[in-house]
């Protein structure tokens, strides 16, 4: 099961898509080329009116082609004069390049010259004058025409803004419109064959098919349908294809939106948005609203400590009324998606509005195999792949990740020129979604890769001593992801819903194995551990702040660091909710934790550093250490009996009281 959030976009009801065949198309694509062509067309021509061909000559050249009888007939124009040679002229004149026979010469007018009308008169050349006004159309061409310029390409920008200047379909005129688009059943084309992995909710989402289908079911002992359901779950498990598979079922209208389709720059386009939704929803009943998304606009007023009255309190103000105003029999179901429901406004939460809340969790094992069989049906799947052991690698992957795992399987198989996708192929793509893409062109130096090799092995061989650390998978020294130089993989046998304080410590110990073989084997420590100590710092922390596995803080709970996370972020300066004396506690107990683990750790790998550096030895030979040499590697580490555990203790007097359990 996926999580189909990703759609085309859509255009309302009132506006058309880019490709509409409508007038508004000219002026998209080639119709704004054409149209710059056609004013630069409009300006030659008025160029070359006001300025005729010919060869220009000075006017004293005029007045003796005159007297010498080169010139049949002039005609004198308010700037200019244009002269046309006689017959025997035009067959000996040619312009300088010796190619083009002279037609007419034109020549500046002089305006005081009165002498050369009585010059045409005595040597019989035929004259006409022409009144053009140039001050007119230098009026017309300098003004009117940028105006007109302006005016269309201010509408070209308009149309392709998304609607005509002050039309119907002009963004001025539209922005209070919701973004939504009606898809039916045929636009959905997803059903609850499509989804897996999340039976309960399937179940629940069952009964709302029921009562767009049969309504009279439940209205004729009085009950009422709830007005309101929100899916509640990680990302990616499926909670947008569940409401199109609800769509796709009960045979509805579908408006399908995000939370991020109501705000806007403006004070009140969310709010108008909504009221427009729920008019159209109303039209088209029996239906289904999907609001993904829903904390964009569904936060907790107030909670950003600014003035309350904004866009985004206002588009909610505006949901709560809407969902307050319509009733539950006119068919009209409001489904809505989030993985962050703390932040939620109470007021939506109330019964009335969202009174059902269905989780969508992570799939378990069952419900991996499920979502597996339904991503590989259009693959074509070797005989010894079995999906069943591939859910069991998979423990805490979504639905998303594992389609990603079955596509990328399939374009290993077909990168290696394979007829089917096997067992290894998946085994390969599991690795690529968890640890990233393997970088073998990432070539380490020699004192590089041989810190990588002692540092993967101490994290296998501190938790193969260890006996409720995951099961070590695989270790390998070839560069994957963004930053990793090596990974060791480790594959928790079962699906995990609590952890115990042992396996929280075990998990501790485990990640600091590949600080501690450095520091055995080295004397010096690297920057490779920086991922390792930030996810043993928050492990430690929340062990002490949240769960209170802490023998000195005790049963108490302090969250997550004091309020609403979404409130620390937008008040840095909060204070938390205890004291500057309990924070120092905290932050000493953490330390403690971990130092006295790091020093279990250290105490692992000195015992078994025989296996540690057989296993280095063979990682900077092969790069890769999996399967049975593997297991042969893990059966040769043995972990600390009482002894060393009591000795152990003796030798961290200063990190206090030690439970038995870190040693």
């Amino acid at each position: 099961m996926t999580d189909d959030s990703n759609r085309p976009p859509s255009f309302g009801p009132d506006q058309q898509g880019p490709d509409s065949n409508t007038p508004n198309s000219f002026f998209t694509g080639r119709g704004i080329w054409v149209l710059l062509l056609l004013v630069v067309g409009i300006f030659l021509a008025v160029n070359y009116a006001q300025y005729p061909d010919g060869k220009t000559i000075p006017y004293s050249e005029l007045k003796q082609n005159v007297k010498a009888g080169k010139v049949q007939s002039v005609q004198i124009a308010e700037q200019a004069i244009l002269a046309k040679p006689t017959d025997e002229a035009q067959k000996t004149l040619q312009d300088e390049s010796g190619e083009q026979t002279i037609d007419q010469w034109r020549s500046v007018r002089v305006q005081n010259d009165e002498s050369f009308v009585p010059l045409l008169e005595k040597h019989d050349v035929e004259y006409s004058a022409e009144y053009q006004s140039g001050c007119e159309s230098s009026y017309i061409w300098l003004w009117i025409a940028p105006l007109v310029l302006m005016f269309l390409f201010w509408g070209y920008i308009m149309r392709r803004m998304g609607g005509g200047m002050g039309g119907q379909n002009s963004p001025a005129m539209n922005f209070g419109k919701t973004q939504s688009e009606v898809h039916l059943e045929e636009g959905t084309g997803v059903t609850f064959e499509d989804v897996a992995g999340c039976q309960e909710a399937k179940e629940e989402l069952q009964e709302v098919i029921e009562f767009l289908k049969k309504p009279e079911k439940f209205t004729r002992l009085g009950g009422q349908v709830p007005k309101g359901v929100l899916l509640v779950g990680p990302p990616g498990t499926g909670k947008t294809l569940l409401a199109r598979a609800v769509a796709g079922e009960a045979d509805v209208p579908f408006f399908n939106l995000s939370g991020s389709d109501f705000v806007e720059m403006f004070v009140g386009v969310g709010a108008a948005r909504v009221r427009d939704l729920f008019e159209q929803a109303k039209e088209k009943a029996p239906c289904i609203i999907f609001v993904d998304e829903l904390d964009a606009i569904g936060k907790k007023r107030g909670s950003g400590g600014f003035q309350g009255n904004d866009e985004r309190e206002q588009t909610l103000n505006a949901l709560l009324v809407e969902m307050d105003g319509f009733d539950s029999e006119s068919g009209v179901i409001i489904l809505s998606a989030t993985n962050r429901p703390e932040i939620l406004d109470p007021a939506l939460l109330r019964a009335g509005r969202f009174d059902r809340h269905i989780k969508v969790d992570r799939p378990d094992k069952r419900g991996r195999f499920q979502i597996l069989e339904v991503h590989s049906r259009g693959v074509i799947v070797s005989d010894d792949v079995d999906l069943e052991v591939i859910a069991a690698q998979t423990a805490g992957m979504v639905g998303s990740d594992l389609a990603n795992a079955v596509n990328e399987a399939a374009l290993l198989a077909a990168r290696r020129d394979k007829d089917e996708v096997e067992m290894e192929d998946f085994q390969d793509a599991i690795e690529r979604v968890i640890a990233g893409l393997e970088k073998r062109s990432r070539r380490l130096g020699d004192k590089e890769r041989n810190i990588v090799a002692y540092h993967e092995s101490g994290h296998a061989v501190v938790g193969g001593a260890l006996e409720h650390a995951d099961r070590v998978h695989k270790v390998s020294i070839v560069s994957r992801g963004f930053g990793a130089l090596g990974y060791t993989l480790q594959v928790p046998m079962e699906d995990r819903n609590l952890m115990t304080r042992n396996e929280l410590l075990d998990k501790i110990t485990a990640l600091l194995g590949g600080r501690a073989a450095e520091t055995i084997i080295f004397g010096d420590i690297s920057t490779g551990a920086a991922n390792d100590l930030q996810r043993i710092t928050d492990m430690a922390r929340r062990m002490v702040r949240e769960f209170g596995m802490s023998d000195r803080i005790g049963n108490v709970s302090y969250g997550s660091g004091g309020g609403d996370d979404d409130q620390q972020m937008m008040m840095p300066n909060s204070r938390p909710d205890y004291s500057d004396k309990t924070a120092e506690e905290i932050d000493d107990e953490v330390h403690s934790i971990i130092e006295r683990l790091f020093n279990r750790t250290i105490a692992l790998l000195e015992k078994n550093r025989n296996v540690l550096e057989d296993m280095a030895e063979y990682l900077k030979e092969n790069e890769v250490l999996d399967g049975e040499d593997l297991e042969e590697f893990l059966e040769r580490v043995e972990g600390l009996d009482e002894q060393e555990r009591a000795a152990l203790k003796d030798k961290s007097p200063q990190l206090g009281a030690m439970s038995a359990l870190e040693v």
